[in-house]
């Protein structure tokens, strides 16, 4: 973590402190929350990093695919207890489509420009589609023809479909972290080399990190969630706009950077598992979570997404496995695929009318 980090993020911290307390304008409470949530969201990837190196690979492997997405894991609670469940299942396709589409395409421009043809694991890559295509079109399109009007049998469908999806997201993580761990030895290789990534925390200080930095965006999101429909009604944007573009930006915003960094230094490997890998655990992971979550709440969400949902996140899967097919990839790739994202932005943002 560079040093300059650390003195900005409490300058942002304490910024969206004061304009929370002393009532400042709700875009004022929104935008710096929503800076402030930026670079934490980086301090929590660094300390899960650093735990998981001190607890092995097995163990840690499980760590990082537990807290991957607790930035938007805790967004997503909030916005739940405040009966923003359209909000929330917008975050979740916003995720899904930003990582596949946005994050994986300037990967493959960035890295492109560097190194004309890049190189990854096929074989890693074919079962992470796998996944891709049963996680989207199995657990989020197919439940959506059998949508019914009684909404008893709509909750009794995304039960059944949030516990398939933890169950096959164990039976992944069995897969890549224990049976078939060799396919994925490559990458690990890779997440450890050098680049300054392995110079990691002691594990104490980086456990206290992580309960302290989590503490802090728990705070940042309610204050974030609290502002965000005002901030709607403010601009003229949807819920739907909000969590599938703005909200899906903020809690996913250090993965992003990871993930093209790591193309850039030819490293694609370990960018695809970032963005592939984190659209997984949302929809397999994330989702059946925060659908269990809201059921303590007096505002249930059904896995049942809309139209416009349900086709960007079905194009978007489509076009990265058929991307991905070959085991390699180059900068006019990645500029398709950024293109396929602008068009669903814009697609999105048309929707408010």
């Amino acid at each position: 973590m560079k040093k300059w980090v650390w003195p900005g993020t409490v300058v942002l911290i304490a910024a969206s402190a004061a304009a929370h307390f002393l009532h400042a304008s709700v875009l004022a409470v929104f935008l710096l929350s929503s800076l402030a949530i930026i670079p934490l969201a980086g301090i929590m990837g660094r300390s899960t990093e650093s735990i998981a190196a001190h607890l092995g690979s097995r163990v840690g492997g499980l760590l990082s695919a537990t807290f991957g997405n607790a930035v938007e894991m805790i967004i997503g609670i909030f916005a739940l207890r405040e009966g923003l469940t359209s909000l929330v299942k917008a975050s979740i396709t916003g995720s899904m489509i930003g990582n596949l589409l946005f994050v994986l395409g300037i990967s493959f421009v960035v890295g492109g420009i560097r190194h004309p043809i890049q190189h990854f694991n096929i074989r890693a890559a074919r079962s992470n589609a796998s996944m891709l295509l049963l996680s989207v079109g199995v657990a989020f399109i197919v439940p959506a023809f059998f949508n019914a009007s009684s909404s008893h049998v709509n909750m009794a469908l995304s039960t059944v479909v949030a516990v398939v999806s933890l169950f096959l997201y164990l039976l992944g993580l069995f897969f890549s972290l224990f049976t078939h761990r060799s396919l994925f030895e490559h990458i690990e290789d890779v997440a450890n080399d050098g680049d300054g990534n392995g110079d990691h925390w002691r594990l104490w200080p980086a456990v206290g990190m992580l309960l302290l930095t989590t503490a802090i965006v728990s705070v940042e999101s309610e204050w974030l969630v609290g502002s965000i429909e005002k901030v709607g009604h403010l601009l003229g944007w949807s819920d739907l706009f909000l969590g599938v573009i703005v909200v899906a930006v903020v809690g996913n915003a250090a993965e992003h950077a990871s993930a093209v960094l790591m193309a850039w230094k030819n490293r694609m490997d370990l960018s695809l598992e970032i963005a592939v890998g984190s659209s997984l655990q949302v929809a397999m992971f994330v989702a059946p979570v925060l659908f269990f979550v809201s059921l303590l709440f007096s505002h249930p969400m059904p896995l049942l997404f809309s139209r416009p949902e349900l086709a960007s996140m079905g194009a978007a899967v489509v076009l990265v496995v058929v991307l991905m097919m070959d085991g390699e990839s180059n900068w006019l790739e990645g500029a398709l695929a950024v293109g396929a994202y602008l068009v669903m932005a814009v697609g999105f943002f048309t929707l408010v009318a």
